[in-house]
């Protein structure tokens, strides 16, 4: 699981490693539509599958993170009562408005539920958020699927 203690550093591009680079481009032709899979993207970019994945939820271009507005997070919980409401009070309460919700029927006493949220009324930071939302007894697990207006 991540560690959302951890800190972020503006770095300039030039002295990122090639792989970091070329996550980002790998990411950016996926999020464009230009291929239809990982796979096909790391092939483009010339970049091994477990360097992207080692790098995809750590590296982003920074004009598109001092931007966003919206964020779309996957989670993984336990079917409980009241679970997704919990979930939504915490989100609400962060000051972020849910644009959509998605969840999937729960099987074997768990459910997938992806959130798109616009965070324009955010009084603290996304990485404040995904702590707070971490340790809530029934999330078994919280990711960024992605970010953008």
């Amino acid at each position: 699981m991540a560690d959302y203690n951890e800190k972020f550093y503006l770095v300039r591009s030039d002295i990122l490693p090639e792989a970091m680079m070329k996550t980002i481009e790998a990411k950016e032709l996926l999020e464009r539509g230009k291929v239809e899979s990982i796979f096909e993207a790391v092939q483009q970019v010339g970049l091994s599958r477990s360097a992207f994945y080692k790098y995809r939820d750590a590296v982003f271009p920074f004009q598109a993170m001092v931007k966003e507005q919206m964020i779309t997070l996957f989670f993984h919980l336990e079917d409980r009562k009241g679970t997704l409401s919990n979930l939504l009070m915490t989100v609400a309460k962060s000051g972020c408005n849910v644009l959509t919700i998605h969840q999937t029927i729960p099987l074997q006493g768990k459910a997938n539920v992806t959130l798109s949220l616009n965070t324009s009324g955010m009084e603290n930071s996304i990485e404040k958020l995904l702590q707070q939302l971490h340790k809530l007894d029934f999330v078994d697990r919280v990711e960024i699927l992605s970010t953008g207006a």
